[in-house]
């Protein structure tokens, strides 16, 4: 593939730095070309069979299973820069990659109405590994129903029954084989290495309510309160990066490149082509043999279709973009998990804030990190999970607790509270509010808007009252925490009204980090792409990421964002 510079040749100039690109002068003979020389970067010489758009939780699946036959030659393309900031792999580094433009996109959603007008921080990883090198590592599948209705919405082959090899087909499960979990994947799964008594007085105190104790969350039925699971391996984090792409970095057909930021895709007659992208400030465009394959997750994958002319008709032709093809369904379905953050303020139980506050105590738990790889430095995002339902009348579960034994004004911040106190937090896991992502230029380097909507049904406003009073009922009415003097520290016990109790939880409520659906799979109007993740329409294009789930799923989505790519590689293989 050649390149057109317009500026006159200079000697040396591309030795000069080692940032730039390797180019190398070809000389055009018996052709007069004033001030114009062609270039060709060594690289882009080849011809890719498929190239992946990001190297996130999906793209690394792809690179790793496409690049398995040697036949097979893959371009991975990234945005972020190679995963070596330390603080990636340390579990508790999230607080150092989130909200960092060295490993985040840094994201901001617009305010929202039903949260109080709050624009919140959005974090999604910059960098070999996507989020799953900056998210809390909590491995959780979901529940048999969520993979059953994907199914009774007409997306052949994606019921529990057939999705559960790919979890398998993934994991290399610390606890060892059985007819739920496997050994042997690139994907290690591992119980925690840090156990408090306060994290242990919540499940007894979860039992009292009817919420039984469980050690294992991913059969398929979740109900119950118990240690999350993690992707760790030897006390360090287990991103899709260490286990899909560092082992196979150095094959032949597989080149890997970062530092590349996409600004679409190209088309002929409805037929994806090639992929023009920005590096180190110069813009390239490469061709496919065989296929696209974008993976840029919930945000980027809606951003990067729209900019290249697929979306919905009417917005694109105000930002002067042509139109491939009116997909009104993209960018549209956007769902997430609210986290609402009450706080517990205790006496005669130890939780980690004092610890943590303390220079001895940092360097007491920097000790047991060191030399045992054991602790609160190998803490996922929170330690203790827990599965209940907002009334009986459901046929399951509709909330998750995240329990954590520290506590803060602020998500992520380094400033904890002076007291001992901790934070279960609850979240609805099938909410029926929706969002949407739309650019707001033909330009992919300007951040599209994110728009949440998160309260905005009256459903969802419901059940988050009902979730708050769970955790209420958990802490404030068993008999396990009287002796701990529980105090509610936030909202505050005095607020009972449902809605007033919503609308004071909603001033700290955060996002898990868990958007999926803006290009969800499907057979209606709204559908963006087929079940075999096919967009529809368009030929040799798919998508294979979590935005094409319809509906979310119950529960932490890096696990099933995983298996999503898993299967997407075998349909491309067995094409």
């Amino acid at each position: 593939m050649f390149f057109i510079k317009k500026q006159p040749f200079q000697k040396n100039k591309f030795k000069t730095s080692t940032n730039m690109l390797n180019y190398e002068a070809i000389s055009v003979s018996n052709t007069r070309i004033s001030n114009f020389y062609y270039y060709k970067h060594s690289n882009m010489m080849e011809k890719f069979d498929y190239i992946i758009i990001g190297a996130g939780s999906a793209g690394c699946v792809l690179a790793n299973r496409l690049s398995k036959n040697p036949n097979n030659k893959i371009l991975l393309l990234e945005a972020g820069e190679k995963d070596t900031y330390p603080w990636i792999h340390i579990p508790v580094g999230y607080y150092k990659t989130m909200h960092n433009p060295k490993t985040d996109w840094c994201y901001k959603t617009e305010p929202d109405e039903t949260m109080e007008n709050r624009s919140i921080p959005y974090p999604r990883g910059k960098t070999l590994g996507g989020s799953s090198s900056i998210n809390g590592l909590l491995y959780i599948r979901g529940q048999e129903q969520d993979y059953n209705i994907w199914r009774q919405l007409g997306n052949k082959g994606w019921s529990w029954s057939d999705v559960l090899p790919y979890f398998l087909k993934a994991e290399n499960q610390e606890r060892g084989k059985s007819e739920f979990h496997n050994i042997g994947g690139p994907l290690s799964v591992s119980d925690q290495r840090i156990k408090l008594p306060i994290l242990d007085a919540f499940m007894n105190a979860a039992e009292e309510v009817g919420i039984p104790k469980v050690n294992d969350f991913n059969k398929g039925n979740n109900h119950g309160c118990g240690y999350f699971q993690v992707t760790e391996r030897n006390g360090l984090r287990c991103s899709a990066a260490v286990g899909y792409l560092n082992p196979i970095k150095n094959r032949k057909n597989l080149k890997i490149e970062t530092r590349c930021h996409v600004e679409k895709i190209n088309f002929e007659n409805k037929k994806a082509v090639s992929v023009s992208y920005w590096k180190n400030g110069e813009s390239f465009t490469i061709k496919t043999n065989k296929e696209i394959i974008l993976s840029a997750g919930s945000i980027g994958s809606a951003q990067i279709l729209q900019t290249s002319g697929i979306g919905e008709a009417e917005k694109l032709n105000k930002l002067g973009i042509d139109v491939v093809k009116n997909s009104v369904g993209v960018g549209k379905n956007l769902q997430d998990h609210l986290m609402f953050r009450p706080v517990y303020k205790v006496k005669n139980i130890q939780t980690l804030n004092k610890k943590i506050n303390s220079a001895i105590g940092k360097l007491m738990i920097g000790m047991e990190y060191v030399f045992f790889r054991k602790g609160p430095m190998t803490m996922g995002a929170s330690q203790l999970c827990g599965f209940a339902k907002s009334d009986t009348s459901r046929e399951t579960p509709n909330l998750q607790f995240h329990v954590q034994p520290i506590s803060t004004d602020k998500l992520g911040g380094s400033n904890l509270h002076k007291f001992h106190a901790f934070t279960p937090t609850v979240a609805n896991i099938r909410p029926t509010s929706k969002g949407e992502i739309n650019i707001i230029s033909k330009d992919s380097r300007e951040n599209p808007k994110i728009k949440m909507n998160y309260l905005s049904s009256d459903e969802d406003r419901k059940v988050a009252a009902a979730g708050l009073k769970l955790i209420r009922k958990i802490v404030l009415e068993s008999n396990e925490f009287i002796k701990y003097e529980p105090e509610e520290f936030r909202p505050g016990i005095n607020i009972q009204d449902d809605e007033e109790l919503v609308r004071a939880g909603s001033n700290y409520a955060q996002t898990i980090f868990h958007p999926v659906g803006t290009c969800k799979m499907g057979n209606d109007e709204n559908a963006v792409v087929s079940d075999e993740l096919k967009v529809h329409g368009i030929d040799n294009l798919r998508v294979i990421d979590a935005s094409v789930m319809p509906n979310i799923t119950s529960g932490n989505t890096n696990a099933p964002t995983i298996m999503i790519a898993e299967k997407g590689a075998d349909m491309i293989l067995n094409n």
